[in-house]
């Protein structure tokens, strides 16, 4: 962490961070970002995923930077983006059983509750994401970011209005 960081900037990721159970990354040379589950621990982003059964982690490289966008919990919009640097843990090291301790408690519908980290260390990436806090790294927002959906054939069904058959057909009148 540099000394342009103000308290304010630190706790608004941390914040954002602890309360939301998603966070959207882009690592680098990826595009677009990817909706991963997390876990804040001791000042990171903390993620398991490319294995088995896990969520994949595309572009994201041990020595690299990544792009973590994180959102409202209720509301689904965007409150803080930061620049991260990436790091694996080795697995069996003090600060990974830390970083597995936490996740294993946050990891839903897992098959195999028990072995989870027997498993995440022969088959799984452990990564810490952590922010930069440089200066110009929580830039007020410009635009929504919103991204135009992926082209598809699928359509919008069309609903009629509800009255509509009974102006055209003269259903539920009474006739005398």
């Amino acid at each position: 962490m540099t000394a342009a960081a103000s308290p304010l900037d630190r706790a608004l990721v941390e914040e954002a961070a602890k309360k939301s159970s998603l966070v959207w990354v882009r690592g680098e040379g990826t595009d677009p970002a990817r909706a991963l589950w997390h876990v804040w621990h001791e000042g990171a982003v903390l993620l398991v995923g490319d294995g088995p059964g896990e969520q994949p982690l595309p572009g994201l490289a041990a020595g690299g930077g990544a792009e973590v966008t994180v959102r409202s919990k209720d509301k689904g919009v965007r409150l803080v983006t930061f620049r991260a640097s990436v790091g694996e843990l080795v697995a069996g090291s003090p600060e990974w059983e830390a970083a597995v301790a936490e996740l294993k408690g946050k990891r839903l519908n897992a098959p195999d509750a028990e072995t989870m980290p027997e498993r995440w260390a022969r088959e799984c990436r452990v990564l810490r994401l952590v922010p930069s806090y440089e200066s110009g790294t929580l830039p007020a927002p410009d635009s929504s970011l919103a991204a135009p959906p992926p082209p598809s054939p699928a359509s919008t069904r069309v609903t009629r209005p509800a009255p509509l058959p009974k102006l055209l057909f003269g259903r539920g009148r009474k006739r005398k």
